[in-house]
């Protein structure tokens, strides 16, 4: 091969080596920045974060017993029995488990409060109450938003 001819298939090489990483930069930086827009800003720990992992179809229901005054004596039976041992005898959280008269489940739609008794929370320890009839757990819902919520005292 001659000089030129080494020359020239080096040329060759470096426009065709520079078009490839051209090429490969033109492709992978929009998708660098697509991923970081719809990256999460930041994962929600917080004991509440569970309520929005409801699907919207539960989301949706609507309380059957929502005007129902007897629901809410039944409730706060059921609620001395299966949930004030963990959630405090006013609802307020204990040792064990959160206030269920905060705003983020006050707020929350009966139908997540629904959802979340008949899965429970396993991971953070509340039982899944799937196996109580289903006119008990809208008792429970019933009773639990009939508290309403508890404002803190400022400090």
């Amino acid at each position: 091969m001659t000089l030129s001819r080494t020359t020239e298939f080096s040329a060759i090489f470096q426009t065709a080596l520079l078009f490839i990483l051209a090429l490969a930069l033109a492709l992978t930086v929009p998708l660098i920045l697509a991923q970081k827009e719809s990256a999460p800003a930041r994962k929600d720990d917080s004991v509440y974060a569970e309520l929005a992992k409801a699907p919207k179809k539960a989301v949706a229901r609507r309380n059957p017993m929502e005007h129902d005054p007897e629901a809410v004596a039944a409730g706060e039976k059921l609620f001395g029995l299966h949930c004030a041992e963990c959630h405090g005898e006013t609802a307020e959280g204990g040792r064990k488990a959160p206030s269920l008269r905060a705003r983020e489940v006050q707020q929350a739609t009966p139908g997540t409060l629904f959802w979340i008794l008949t899965n429970g929370v396993v991971r953070r320890g509340m039982p899944v109450w799937s196996k109580l009839p289903e006119p008990q757990r809208w008792q429970l819902v019933t009773y639990v938003k009939s508290l309403g919520p508890v404002e803190k005292s400022p400090q």
